[in-house]
């Protein structure tokens, strides 16, 4: 792989110590040959002098991308990146819902990169950071990759959460993986292969 997509939560609080601040940033930093893209998720959101900027003001590794505004960036060579990062731990709008009227290149894949929870998709009452299920197609994503759930889940043909290594609260669950993701092209279905 040469694109790495975390959707949020690399820490699980806003507040991390100097420590576990660096600790990700450099294992990623080992992995110089893949760039990583970075958003902020409900636990550790981008806040005013908050990690991020703290992150920021250490250095980031070269190839440590961090996204903290909703606008295109590009991945590579051949795709465009649209990523919904969070501010606050808690959002009313659907922070996707830009990517619908953004424009990309033609000839270029299209990815999405958010961190909430689908709506109507299983997510009970307290489902925060609502998503349209049909996200993917509303926005012509030709993948869209999730961050908050734990568990391993495809919502949609397009629509993927990897999940984490750290079960929730949900009984009878499958810890997160990787998933590793291959598009042949612009309109071209996702072949997703789990990694543990």
């Amino acid at each position: 792989a040469r694109h790495v997509l975390v959707a949020g939560d690399l820490y699980d609080t806003d507040s991390p110590s100097p420590r576990t601040l660096q600790e990700p940033l450099e294992r990623m930093r080992a992995c110089a040959s893949v760039s990583w893209h970075v958003i902020p998720g409900n636990h550790d959101y981008h806040r005013g002098n908050g990690l991020w900027d703290h992150a920021c003001a250490l250095g980031l590794p070269p190839n440590v991308i961090l996204h903290l505004a909703p606008e295109p960036a590009p991945l590579g060579e051949e795709a465009m990146l649209f990523p919904a990062p969070l501010r606050r731990r808690s959002e009313t709008n659907d922070l996707t819902e830009w990517m619908d009227g953004a424009e990309s290149t033609p000839g270029l894949l299209r990815i999405g990169l958010a961190h909430g929870s689908v709506q109507g998709f299983g997510t009970g009452g307290e489902a925060k950071n609502m998503i349209a299920p049909d996200r993917a197609t509303r926005a012509r994503l030709d993948y869209l990759a999730l961050g908050d759930w734990h568990r391993t889940l495809q919502v949609g043909p397009a629509t993927w959460y990897a999940g984490t290594p750290e079960p929730d609260r949900f009984d009878s669950q499958e810890a997160g993986q990787a998933l590793f993701v291959d598009i042949a092209g612009p309109g071209a279905a996702a072949t997703v292969t789990p990694l543990r």
